[in-house]
C-alpha cells in the first residue's frame, strides 16, 4: 500500500488523543504495517507512552523539523515493533526560531518526504498552532477523538474551520478520516445523547468503533506501556484493535 499519514488531534486536552495515537500504531503494526508515530506535543506523552525514556532522547521532532539532523539519527524504535520520532521539551521553543522561517508550514511534510512507512501517525498538541499546522500540512487525513462527555462539542467548530483553511491553502488533498468516540460508558444518559449529537454533525464520517471507558487504559501510560502490552485481553484493548482494521480499511489498504 502507498503511505498514508494520519494527524491526530483536538484542541481540547484529555480526549483520549495520545491514548489513541500509541495504541492505534501498535495493533496497525499488529496488522503487519510499518508504523511510525511522530510526537510533536511538547508534553511527549507520546513519547513516553511507547516505553521511551524522555531523559535519554538526544534528538528529537525539533531536530527534525529544523533540518539539524537527518531521519535516521532521530528515529528510535519503540514497543512492539512501532518507529517513533520523539519529542524532548526544547520542542517547546521551536515555533519561536520557525515563526519567521521560509516555509515555515512546511518543515515536517519536507522531513517526511522520503520516510518510507505505511502509516505515519501525528499526535499533535492540544492547541491550534504553527506545530498543528504542520502536521496538518504534512497529513492525508486527520482523526479527531471526541469525549463522550459535556461540552463535547464545543470548540470543533473551530477546529473544522482551521482544517477547512489549511484545505484550501496549504494541503487541497487532506480529508477528515473519522470522527473516534472516546471514554464512552453506555450506562449513562449524557453518553448516550452526545454519541447522537456526534452522529447527527458527522453520520458516516463517525467511527463504528467506540472506545470504552476503561480502567485497564487509563492506566497503561503510567507504566510507559501500550494497552497491548499491559492488557491485550481489556475492554480497551479490543476497541482498539478494532478501530485499527477500521482505518485500515477506510484508507484502502491491503
Amino acid at each position: 500500500m502507498a503511505r498514508h499519514i494520519i494527524a491526530v488531534l483536538n484542541q481540547k486536552g484529555g480526549v483520549g488523543k495520545t491514548t489513541t495515537v500509541v495504541n492505534l500504531a501498535i495493533f496497525l503494526r499488529k496488522l503487519n504495517k510499518s508504523v511510525l508515530v511522530v510526537d510533536i506535543d511538547p508534553q511527549g506523552n507520546a513519547t513516553s507512552g511507547l516505553g521511551v525514556d524522555k531523559q535519554l532522547i538526544t534528538a528529537s521532532t525539533k531536530e527534525l523539523m529544523l533540518g539539524a539532523k537527518p531521519f535516521e539519527q532521530i528515529v528510535l524504535h519503540a514497543e512492539g515493533g512501532v518507529h517513533l520520532i520523539p519529542t524532548a521539551q526544547s520542542l517547546a521553543g521551536l515555533e519561536v526560531e520557525l515563526v519567521n522561517g521560509v516555509d515555515r508550514e512546511f518543515r515536517l511534510k519536507r522531513a517526511l518526504e522520503r520516510s518510507n512507512y505505511d502509516y505515519i501517525i501525528i499526535d499533535c498538541p492540544p492547541s491550534l498552532s504553527l506545530l498543528t499546522v504542520n502536521a496538518l500540512t504534512a497529513a492525508d487525513s486527520i482523526i479527531i477523538p471526541v469525549q463522550t462527555e459535556y461540552y463535547a462539542l464545543e470548540g470543533l467548530s473551530q477546529l473544522l474551520e482551521v482544517i477547512q483553511l489549511i484545505k484550501s491553502g496549504l494541503n487541497p488533498n487532506i480529508e477528515l478520516l473519522g470522527v473516534l468516540l472516546t471514554m464512552y460508558d453506555k450506562r449513562t444518559t449524557l453518553a448516550e445523547q452526545v454519541k447522537g449529537e456526534v452522529e447527527k454533525h458527522f453520520g458516516d464520517k463517525v467511527f463504528t468503533t467506540v472506545v470504552p471507558r476503561n480502567v485497564r487504559l487509563a492506566e497503561a501510560p503510567s507504566y510507559g506501556m501500550t494497552i497491548y502490552s499491559y492488557d491485550k485481553w481489556s475492554k480497551g484493548a479490543r476497541a482498539y484493535h478494532s478501530l485499527a482494521k477500521e482505518v485500515h480499511n477506510r484508507v484502502g489498504g491491503a
